[in-house]
């Protein structure tokens, strides 16, 4: 059985169109994007926070987790208060590749292949692409995870038991945050979370995660038209 995040409506399923209208604001699942975290810009704009030694620690450990992230595989569920909900699973194969395959009744795949992002909409069988260098997925696909190398932190909060992060991208700071919320003791990536400037938010859940282990390279193929998902 499925679990969603509290509070949120168990049949909010967005269509084919919603998803693709919150996809420009995803970390990882994005299109159109001209920034990193490309977001309506619009009101208050955050700021960095005066960081401590064990902030500086705790930032360390969540970076070098992500780094030591060489593939992964995961069931997704996937909430905006704009769409709805909605579930799927991701494939990463860090640097630059990344799949993402929605389940029925959305017909989108997302594929990162290294040099441009796919979104491929087998409804309406149309592929449209975006550099990779240009979409928010970059933070997470990068050689080098950093939360310091183009990467500002607004806000570190300490759990028992969980570390959240904010942040944002330094040279706009106008565009939006991004929430990393992870468990801790081990560390490990949780969920993901995109703030715009006018209070939406898109929140994204990792279950069932694997890391490590081959992914075939057919997987991160660019998509061709009246190409179907797979299930793997």
């Amino acid at each position: 059985m499925r679990q969603v995040f509290a509070g949120t409506p168990a049949d909010a399923t967005p269509t084919r169109r919603e998803v693709l209208k919150t996809l420009g604001a995803l970390p990882l699942i994005a299109a159109g994007a001209s920034s990193l975290w490309s977001v309506p810009a619009a009101a208050a704009t955050p700021s960095a926070k005066e960081l401590t030694d064990q902030d500086r620690a705790d930032l360390k450990r969540a970076a070098d987790y992500l780094n030591g992230i060489t593939t992964m595989r995961a069931k997704f569920q996937q909430y905006s208060n704009t769409a709805g909900l909605a579930f799927g699973k991701i494939y990463l194969r860090r640097p630059g590749r990344l799949r993402v395959e929605y389940d029925p009744p959305l017909k989108v795949i997302i594929v990162a292949d290294g040099l441009v992002v796919s979104y491929y909409d087998q409804e309406l069988d149309q592929i449209s692409q975006v550099p990779i260098g240009s979409s928010p997925l970059w933070f997470l696909l990068r050689e080098t995870v950093s939360f310091s190398n183009g990467v500002t932190v607004s806000d570190l909060q300490r759990q028992p038991g969980s570390l959240r992060v904010s942040a944002f991208e330094s040279g706009s700071p106008e565009a939006g945050q991004i929430e990393l919320l992870f468990a801790d003791n081990p560390i490990e990536l949780r969920q993901w979370t995109i703030l715009d400037p006018q209070g939406n938010q898109i929140r994204v859940g990792l279950q069932d995660v694997t890391l490590g282990g081959a992914l075939a390279n057919a997987l991160f193929a660019t998509p061709s038209k009246s190409t179907p998902g797979e299930n793997r």
